[in-house]
C-alpha cells in the first residue's frame, strides 16, 4: 500500500526512519551479543514500519523513558516505541498497544512483604524511576508508602542495594535477572501494572497518527494494510 506523501512528511522528514527505543526495557529492547545491534520486539515493529514507508530505519536509543520524554522538542526522532500513559497525552498521539509488560517489586529476600498491596505502608519507600510509566501508576495507586525518585531503573535497583529503598519498582523481564542472579533479593509474584506498550508521534503530527493507528492493527494480524 502507497504511504500518501502527508503521511510520509510527517513520519519520516529527512528520509530516514528514525525511532527511540528506552534501552532499560529489556522486554522491548536487547543488544545481541554477537552484533552489538539493538534488537527485540519494539526493534522489529519499527524494522517493518520502515520497510513499509520504504525508507532506511536508524534507531535511537535512550536510557530511560524519561530520556525519551525530555528529548521530544530536539527533533531527535520521528517516532517512539514508548508506553500510553494519561499524563503523556498532552503532548503525544498514541497507536494501539503492539504489547503489554507486567510492572512489579524487586525486594530483599528478608522482606516481609509477599504481594504489591503489601507495600502501600507508611515507612516504606519503593525506588522508582522518574517519569517512567509504572512510575505514574505508582503515583496513582499508593497512599501510604513514599516514593523515591531515580533517573533510570537500574538506579532503583542500586538504591534497594545499598538500603536506600525497601523495593526497586520495574518491568519484571528487568528486576527478574537480579532476583535470578542474587538470592539477597527476589520480585513479588503480582504486579501493579499491566503497561501498553506503544507507538508515539508529537500530538500535532496527525495524519501519522492516523497510519500509526492501521498500521499496528495490521502488524498484529500480520496482513497488508487495508
Amino acid at each position: 500500500m502507497a504511504i500518501p506523501d502527508s503521511v510520509l512528511a510527517e513520519l519520516a522528514p529527512i528520509g530516514t526512519l528514525r525511532a527511540a527505543v528506552n534501552g532499560s526495557n529489556a522486554a522491548l529492547v536487547r543488544i545481541d551479543e554477537r552484533t552489538g545491534l539493538p534488537t527485540g520486539p519494539s526493534v522489529d515493529l519499527a524494522s517493518a514500519l520502515a520497510d513499509e514507508a520504504g525508507c532506511p530505519l536508524s534507531i535511537v536509543k535512550y536510557p530511560s523513558a524519561a530520556a525519551i520524554l525530555a528529548s521530544a522538542e530536539r527533533n531527535e526522532w520521528d517516532i517512539a516505541l514508548i508506553a500510553a500513559d494519561p499524563s503523556r497525552t498532552d503532548r503525544f498521539a498514541f497507536s494501539p498497544p503492539y504489547t503489554f509488560v507486567t510492572a512489579t517489586y524487586l525486594v530483599p529476600e528478608m522482606s516481609d512483604t509477599q504481594s504489591v498491596a503489601d507495600m502501600d505502608v507508611s515507612g516504606r519507600r519503593i525506588a522508582a524511576a522518574r517519569g517512567a510509566a509504572y512510575t505514574k501508576e505508582i503515583e496513582r495507586q499508593v497512599k501510604h508508602a513514599t516514593i523515591v525518585y531515580v533517573e533510570t531503573p537500574s538506579a532503583a535497583v542500586e538504591m534497594l542495594r545499598a538500603g536506600g529503598s525497601d523495593a526497586a519498582a520495574g518491568l519484571r523481564q528487568s528486576l527478574e535477572p537480579t532476583a535470578l542472579g542474587d538470592p539477597a533479593f527476589r520480585t513479588l509474584p503480582d504486579a501493579f501494572s499491566e503497561i501498553p506498550q506503544t507507538v508515539a508521534v508529537l500530538k500535532d503530527n496527525k495524519a501519522a497518527a492516523a497510519f500509526l493507528a492501521k498500521f499496528v492493527e495490521s502488524y498484529l494480524r500480520k496482513g497488508p494494510l487495508q
